[in-house]
C-alpha cells in the first residue's frame, strides 16, 4: 500500500451528491404517498371512525358524570374506571388526531393551513391534547370547557363526509363528460350512416 493512498476510500465526512439526491427522491416519494394517503377515502373513513368513537367517549363522560351527580352515586365503584377509561380513549384519540395532524403538515407543507378550517381543527386537536395530558386538579374543571371544543370534531365528521361526497361528485362528472363524448360520437356516426342511406 503506497503511503500517499487513504486507508478509507471516502473520508468519513464526505458524503456522495448522488446519495443526498437519493435520500431526497426518497423522502418526496414518501411525501407524496402521504399525500395520496391522507387525502384518501380510508383516511377519511378512519378519520370518521375515531370521530365517531371520541363522540361516544365524550358523550359517555357527560352522562356518567350528570346520571352519577343527579342519584348522588359517584362514589359507587363502577363510575372511576369508567370515567378513567373514556379519559384514556379521549387521549389516544387526541394523540393519534395530532399524529394526523403533524403528518399532514410534513406531507403538504404551510399550505395545509390555507383553509381556516384545518387552522381551526388544529388549535382544537392542540388544545385537546394538553388538555387530556394536563386534566388533573384545578385543570380538570377547565377540561370541561374543552369537551365543547371536543365536540367541534362532529363539524369535523360533516367536512370529512363533505370531502367524500366531492371526490364522488368528482368522478360522476368525469363519467358524465364521457358518456357526452360518447353520445356526441355516435349522434355523428348515426348522421353520417343516414346521410349514406338517403
Amino acid at each position: 500500500m503506497a503511503d500517499n493512498q487513504p486507508l478509507l476510500p471516502h473520508p468519513a465526512h464526505a458524503i456522495s451528491h448522488s446519495h443526498i439526491g437519493h435520500t431526497r427522491a426518497r423522502i418526496q416519494q414518501w411525501r407524496r404517498r402521504s399525500q395520496r394517503y391522507l387525502a384518501s377515502k380510508q383516511k377519511h373513513y378512519l378519520i370518521l371512525t375515531l370521530v365517531g368513537l371520541d363522540v361516544v367517549a365524550i358523550l359517555t363522560e357527560i352522562l356518567v358524570s350528570l346520571v352519577t351527580c343527579e342519584t348522588g352515586t359517584e362514589n359507587q365503584p363502577w363510575v372511576d374506571p369508567v370515567l378513567e377509561a373514556t379519559k384514556i380513549i379521549g387521549l389516544v384519540i387526541s394523540s393519534l388526531f395530532l399524529a394526523e395532524l403533524l403528518s399532514s403538515l410534513w406531507a403538504f407543507g404551510t399550505d395545509f393551513f390555507s383553509s381556516w378550517f384545518h387552522c381551526f381543527d388544529a388549535f382544537v386537536i392542540l388544545v385537546s391534547f394538553v388538555v387530556d395530558v394536563l386534566a388533573h386538579g384545578v385543570l380538570e374543571e377547565i377540561a370541561s370547557l374543552v369537551i365543547v371544543l371536543r365536540l367541534w370534531r362532529v363539524v369535523k365528521i360533516v367536512e370529512e363526509m363533505s370531502v367524500g361526497a366531492e371526490e364522488q361528485m368528482e368522478e360522476l362528472e368525469a363519467q358524465v363528460e364521457k358518456l357526452e363524448k360518447q353520445n356526441a360520437d355516435l349522434e355523428r356516426r348515426l348522421r353520417a350512416l343516414e346521410a349514406g342511406d338517403v
